[in-house]
């Protein structure tokens, strides 16, 4: 059973990192895309919109992981309630770890599979956040300094 969960886990982590990267390079693209036009203000309030927005994309994309999960462990029959399974998907991928809801033996390995790959999309959500964060920030300092 644990090659057979490993084989189901890979599966899974790869969905997740295709939506996971479709997510993060669409809003790194759309934020780090947008020129400032000038005269229109400091920008600030501009790049910290620009920011929540990508935020909320990339927060979408680990909801709908979070979502993929919960619906393998609804299909496998672990949850008779998918609102329970994904639930439990939540508190695996964030690695909040509650344990107030387990599957079955046979399937307990997905749970650290969902965790891990929680940890790595979770990761690259921030970094990506960063890197839109340093690119506003140097948007911010070009449109103040006309010798830039």
């Amino acid at each position: 059973m644990i090659l057979v969960d490993l084989a189901i886990g890979l599966v899974a982590m790869m969905m997740c990192l295709i939506l996971q990267v479709t997510f993060t390079f669409w809003s790194v693209r759309h934020t780090m895309g947008t020129r400032r036009r000038p005269g229109t203000g400091s920008g600030m309030l501009e790049g910290i919109v620009a920011l929540l927005v990508a935020m909320l994309i990339m927060m979408l994309g680990n909801f709908l992981q979070i979502m993929l999960w919960g619906a393998l462990f609804f299909v496998l029959g672990e949850f008779p309630v998918f609102y329970e399974a994904v639930y439990h998907s939540g508190v695996n991928f964030t690695s909040l770890g509650y344990g107030d809801v387990v599957m079955s033996a046979d399937r307990k390995l997905l749970g650290p599979l969902e965790a891990l790959n929680g940890i790595l999309m979770l990761g690259l959500s921030s970094a990506a956040l960063v890197a839109i964060l340093q690119n506003l920030a140097r948007k911010h300092v070009e449109g103040h300094n006309p010798d830039a």
